[in-house]
């Protein structure tokens, strides 16, 4: 029996990554079979639909969902509109659910739960590569066996957000406390308005999320005067935060920084930077959060009503704990695609393109894909995971030539890993408050340049125009006199 021609392609999830893969599979004369947990397409886009997002649509279109769509009379929105996650649902992966060729291959309220190879253990090699994939799959009539050929998990990682706790566990009195506490982005202005208005608010995260639960709270307090709005961040890195402003290639993701540090430059949040925490205690109905600051002395914030978590979200491992995987031992990627996406050292949207190879396991013809190929790393765009799926379709049609042919364009950040890098100094002087801190980043670097191949960032760009000899990056004495030894980006 010929598997690859007898055996669907599985892919666990169906949201847009995981659907733009059934679109490519199709295109490539692959059978696909889309599982999906959720009893709709796109379960976790669902969950935030209030939530407009920085990336427009053109971003947001996979190309092969596009021509199916575009071939059943679909009218695709603008380009350069920017659409909310439910828009994302109901305008683009909803309709494209529905077609026929999609429609055939989905299976909704269908959990896989563990992914195996048909009569090999972990352990066992001889004739591995050759054996068909099991799934055990749950739906509402019991655990079900699937075999596949091969297996795409584009599973994402948003439903395993990352806890409260500094040291990646729950805070002690974490779980006890989960009526409290909101992970990711509540709808706070609209269904979750009665739990957050009048209330003392502790924000956690220094991501996109944290931001636009924070200018979410920000808007309740104007017409809800009794809201109070705490920010903690576990470091003091303000200028990763705040973003690129004007030099971001996103304009909506260099406004949502921009608002944020007007907030609080407004001193309409109260800021706690530097704040680990460690464990909430009930205090007799208003909770305290506990903390330790950097030099190991123990801090509080007291009088707390609700908790929101936005510190991220990690893969869950447990669907590939029976077949082979090599992943990064810190970030949980794939291995090879590790370092090109380490937010240690990656913050400017310049990943480098990347496809199945990188993608590849040991485990033959099994992939995880989009957010979950990026394990914790939290700088993945969509456009990204579209690219994935075409290479991998690509491969395991059997051409090479266009799956090696991966071309990935991003918008930059308009920010650099380097220019705030805490522990080991930055390519700016580091400001006296936290306020001031994206203005002397901004000035610093401002991004990466624009079009001199001999120049380290936008600063440096300028000053090679205007005839000097650079910005000076390296040699920028720093408030205490010492020299600053990173290079500027």
């Amino acid at each position: 029996m010929n598997d690859r021609i007898a055996l669907p392609v599985a892919v666990i999830g169906a949201g847009p990554v995981g659907l733009a893969a059934a679109a490519h599979m199709l295109e490539r004369g692959l059978r696909p079979v889309v599982f999906e947990a959720g009893a709709t397409v796109a379960a976790n886009l669902e969950s935030f639909r209030h939530v407009r997002l920085f990336s427009p649509w053109r971003y947001n279109v996979d190309r092969a969902a596009r021509r199916l769509l575009e071939s059943a009379g679909w009218q695709p929105p603008p380009d350069e509109e920017l659409p909310t996650a439910g828009e994302i649902v109901d305008r683009y992966l909803a309709p494209l659910a529905a077609l026929p060729p999609i429609a055939a291959a989905l299976q909704l309220s269908s959990r896989v739960e563990s992914i195996a190879r048909d009569g090999f253990d972990k352990l066992k090699s001889r004739g591995r590569d050759e054996a068909p994939f099991v799934l055990r799959v749950r739906t509402a009539s019991g655990v079900r066996e699937h075999r596949a050929w091969a297996v795409l998990d584009a599973t994402g990682t948003w439903a395993t957000p990352n806890p409260l706790g500094a040291n990646g566990l729950p805070a002690l009195g974490e779980r006890e406390h989960a009526d409290r506490i909101a992970y990711g982005m509540p709808d706070i202005l609209g269904a979750q308005r009665a739990r957050y208005a009048g209330r003392r608010v502790v924000v956690a995260g220094a991501g996109h999320s944290a931001a636009g639960n924070l200018l979410a709270l920000a808007k309740l307090a104007q017409t809800e005067p009794g809201t109070r709005i705490v920010w903690t961040i576990r470091g003091h890195d303000f200028a990763r935060i705040f973003g690129g402003g004007e030099n971001d290639g996103l304009a909506a993701r260099g406004a949502l920084g921009a608002r944020l540090r007007a907030l609080v430059g407004e001193g309409r949040l109260e800021v706690r930077a530097d704040f680990k925490a460690e464990a909430i205690r009930d205090e007799g109905g208003p909770l305290a959060i506990e903390g330790r600051a950097p030099d190991g002395s123990r801090v509080r914030i007291d009088a707390v009503d609700e908790i929101i978590v936005s510190t991220g979200c990690r893969p869950d491992l447990g669907l590939s704990s029976e077949i082979r995987v090599r992943l990064d031992p810190w970030l949980e990627s794939t291995e090879a695609l590790a370092p090109l996406i380490d937010p240690n050292e990656h913050s400017c949207g310049t990943v480098r393109p990347h496809g199945h190879r990188e993608l590849a396991h040991p485990e033959a013809r099994f992939y995880a894909l989009g957010a979950k190929s990026y394990g914790r790393a939290p700088n993945f765009l969509l456009a990204t995971g579209y690219e994935q799926a075409r290479s991998v379709a690509a491969a395991l049609a059997g051409d090479l030539a266009s799956a090696d042919d991966v071309q990935l364009e991003l918008p930059q950040t308009g920010v650099c890993s380097t220019q705030f890098d805490e522990a080991a100094g930055a390519c700016c002087a580091k400001p006296e408050t936290p306020v001031e801190a994206p203005i002397a980043a901004s000035s610093c670097c401002g991004g990466p340049p624009k079009s001199r191949a001999d120049a380290c960032c936008v600063r440096d760009e300028v000053a090679k125009d205007e005839g000097k000899s650079g910005c000076g990056c390296g040699a920028e004495p720093k408030p205490s006199g010492k020299v600053i030894e990173a290079s500027c980006c």
